[in-house]
């Protein structure tokens, strides 16, 4: 249970930055052969960048892109059921999700250790914006926030423009969530010099070490590499603690499999020093479901 204090309570995490191509069934097979790594190495949940199976293709508005997608359960969520069962991982995988005719989400998608699929977590925050025309794709999330309990931890799953967003960290956290991971496809899309683009990443970053301190979670973003299109990756996949410190941070340019040891007993620890969950005034927050407070 989160909060347990009778002992030690680890769970080595895998994060796979990876570059994709413009080959669905390569970025399968390469990701499945990372993951294979990841569990080799001895991670025990393991995630994946988001929408890996494709280059990111949101940046135009194309019907013919609506091919990409797939059920979920489908194809990806059956090879990779497999691997997990064999070596006995947790997986988070983002997926472009057909769920009917017309109906589409941005899906990250939880499996368990034994092959099972625990749940589907669709992207609630959906950007318009240049280069990230998502809306065009993507219908916005109906499952509410979540959290999953793997073999190993609670994990709960939000996908790259939830980053921004406290009220989503707070809500996947109060759903128990231990660590937080989001699957990310997030990069430079101008040539606005080295001071801006530093600034950009910094401000990332920022936010999300910020959930880690606001909820005592730990915090995961998994990002992708290369150049696609008009967007530069920054990869720079981390894992932040409870307490909001980087414990882990990969390269801006290099594919890697980020492995962090997540010690699951600071949440305790840093939650009994920061009581944030207890001292917030929740019978004074009615307004948050205002947009705007006029």
């Amino acid at each position: 249970m989160p909060g347990a204090t009778g002992g030690a309570r680890s769970v080595p995490l895998a994060l796979i930055q990876m570059a994709c191509s413009e080959d669905p069934v390569a970025n399968l097979e390469r990701a499945l052969l990372r993951v294979e790594e990841a569990a080799r190495r001895g991670a025990r949940i393991v995630c994946l960048p988001e929408l890996f199976r494709s280059r990111y293709f949101p940046q135009q508005e194309d019907p013919a892109r609506f091919d990409l997608a797939e059920p979920v359960p489908g194809p990806t969520t059956e090879a990779l059921a497999k691997v997990a069962s064999v070596h006995e991982i947790a997986i988070v995988a983002s997926l472009f999700e057909q769920r009917a005719a017309g109906i589409y989400h941005n899906t990250a998608a939880t499996i368990d250790a034994d092959g099972r699929l625990l749940g589907l977590y669709r992207k609630m925050h959906v950007p318009d914006d240049p280069l990230y025309y998502e809306k065009f794709y993507f219908t916005p999330g109906d499952l509410g926030f979540r959290s999953f309990a793997t073999r190993y931890a609670r994990v709960g799953t939000l996908i790259c423009w939830d980053q921004w967003f406290p009220e989503a960290a707070r809500l996947t956290a109060l759903a128990g969530a231990e660590i937080l991971v989001y699957p990310t496809a997030i990069g430079w899309q101008f040539d606005e010099g080295e001071a801006v683009d530093a600034a950009q990443h910094d401000a990332w970053e920022t936010a999300q070490r910020a959930h880690a301190i606001a909820n005592g979670v730990f915090v995961a973003a998994v990002n992708r590499i290369g150049r696609e299109g008009g967007i530069r990756f920054w990869g720079q996949s981390f894992v932040a603690d409870p307490f909001g410190r980087i414990l882990a941070r990969a390269s801006a340019d290099t594919e890697e499999i980020l492995l962090v040891e997540c010690d699951l007993t600071a949440i305790e620890r840093v939650r009994r020093e920061w009581p944030f969950l207890r001292d917030r005034r929740i019978d004074a927050y009615a307004d948050l479901d205002k947009r705007f407070r006029d």
